[in-house]
C-alpha cells in the first residue's frame, strides 16, 4: 500500500484535523514505518500460536472471603443519636 497525498487528506477528513505540510510529511513517514513493521510481522510463522486478548495472564487477585466477627451491636448503637428496638432511627425520607 502506498501512502500518497490522497490518503493523508482522507485521514485528515476522517480525523477532522488539518495538518501543515510538515505534519503531512511526518505522518506519511510514520505511516510508512507502521506499514513496514506490519509486513515484518506478517512474515512471522504463527501456526499453532493461540491468540491473546491480553499480554498478561488473567488471574483472580482478590483475597479469600472469610467471615469475621464484627463489633457488638451495643457498641455501635452507643454512637447513635436516636435508637429504637436495636436499630438506628433516622429522619423519614419518603412520604
Amino acid at each position: 500500500m502506498t501512502i500518497d497525498d490522497g490518503l493523508i487528506q482522507y485521514l485528515e477528513e476522517l480525523s477532522k484535523l488539518r495538518l501543515t505540510e510538515a505534519e503531512q510529511a511526518a505522518a506519511r513517514e510514520d505511516l510508512g514505518k507502521i506499514l513496514g513493521y506490519m509486513q515484518t510481522l506478517s512474515a512471522l510463522d504463527t501456526e499453532g500460536v493461540e491468540g491473546l486478548s491480553h499480554p498478561l495472564a488473567n488471574e483472580n487477585v482478590f483475597r479469600e472471603d472469610a467471615a469475621r466477627p464484627s463489633a457488638a451491636r451495643e457498641t455501635i448503637l452507643g454512637n447513635a443519636p436516636r435508637q429504637k428496638g436495636g436499630c438506628f432511627v433516622v429522619p423519614k425520607t419518603v412520604e
